[in-house]
């Protein structure tokens, strides 16, 4: 049977609670799905370096020659550190795994996750400690240059600030078939706006978006604007901005699971209000094909990736500047526009972006070229 082998140097996390920990398992459910599909069998390779080790000893010389491909992500640390406390148990363990698909001609590629280290003011290590960092991030660039076929990032955007040697491919997160819950029948109503995510950081965006509700809820209250936030998060905001929140009655709420699906499907549109930033400019949250796949239409500031998400790849929102006016003009076309929007969204989104796609992807462009 044709086989693909899913690398991951790292353990899986049991509480997927983040974006960079879920995706790895969305992945390899998606995996799973196309080999169903496929008649392939999927190998998972994964856990502490030890672990990791003792899986590859596992597969046989005849199951080595049944591997098709083999798809890698990587953490927001170099992989040879993600053994508990940061030590590697058997710290030559990727480096046999490597040559071992060279050596049966095993097309690879590698999902790099994150460049926030080359940024000052976002990386957190200082002194010395930064400056070693620093060089074993670029040694695993330079580990990847040799031997991935294809280096795969989270948009277009970030491919030129990895120093790799392979060919770079986009591949954003994916989107998920919901069980959407039925959407309560109401008399009319004003729209609802959402907004799911972080406020400890004004990049993220919430006062702009605070203040645009204002200028739209002027004169008269045109819609309604619920936060999902984390409750430490929502103490820690200026008395000022929780003042504003409370006069523009704008509903607060510290929900996940089942709570936070019924609010997807009872909200009419949804915000990434993000400042543009040269990182933000290159980042694709989750949090956007979270909402697309609850069938919402998407305001997001005009950051580069998500930007193309939005627009190119559908319509599926509106895209406007990351100023207060300039979502406040965002927020009227959303109003007019989100039933038509939405409508494009159930039609096209998972068609073309869902995680089994991206699978799909991935076996085209590692498999081009190469002779099945």
């Amino acid at each position: 049977m044709n086989k693909v082998l899913i690398y991951y140097p790292f353990t899986l996390s049991k509480n997927a609670n983040s974006g960079s920990k879920l995706r790895p398992i969305k992945m390899l459910q998606a995996f799973q799905e196309w080999g169903l599909k496929n008649n392939s069998e999927i190998l998972l390779i994964s856990g502490t370096s030890k672990e990791r080790e003792r899986l590859i000893k596992s597969i046989s010389e005849e199951e080595w020659k049944d591997i098709s491909f083999c798809y890698m992500e990587n953490q927001t640390i170099p992989f040879w550190l993600t053994d508990p406390n940061h030590i590697p148990q058997s710290p030559f363990v990727d480096l046999k795994l490597m040559r071992q698909l060279k050596k049966h001609s095993i097309p690879t590629g590698v999902f790099y996750r994150d460049v926030y280290w080359k940024f000052d003011d976002l990386y957190p290590l200082k002194g010395y400690k930064r400056w070693i960092m620093r060089k074993i991030y670029r040694l695993e660039e330079l580990f990847y240059s040799k031997y991935m076929k294809v280096l795969f990032v989270p948009s277009d955007a970030m491919a030129s600030f990895v120093d790799v040697k392979s060919s770079k491919v986009a591949l954003p997160p994916g989107g998920s078939h919901n069980n959407l819950p039925e959407r309560r029948k109401e008399e009319s109503r004003l729209p609802r706006g959402l907004y799911v995510g972080g406020i400890n950081n004004p990049d993220y965006g919430l006062p702009s978006l605070v203040k645009a509700a204002e200028m739209v809820n002027k004169d008269e209250v045109k819609f309604q604007l619920t936060i999902v936030c984390r409750k430490e998060e929502f103490e820690h905001i200026s008395e000022e901005l929780k003042r504003k929140i409370e006069s523009l009655s704008i509903t607060v709420k510290h929900i996940s699971g089942q709570e936070l699906n019924e609010l997807y499907s009872e909200s009419d549109f949804a915000f990434i209000p993000r400042k543009r930033t040269m990182y933000h400019d290159f980042s694709v949250p989750v949090k956007l094909v979270e909402y697309l796949s609850n069938h919402l239409p998407v305001l997001a500031t005009n950051c580069s990736a998500q930007e193309v998400m939005v627009q190119q790849f559908g319509p599926f929102g509106i895209v406007s500047g990351d100023q207060p006016e300039e979502i406040h003009e965002g927020i009227i076309k959303m109003i007019e526009q989100h039933g038509e929007i939405k409508e494009t969204i159930k039609d096209q989104f998972l068609k073309h972006h869902s995680w089994l796609e991206r699978v799909n992807k991935v076996e085209t462009v590692l498999l081009e070229d190469v002779k099945r």
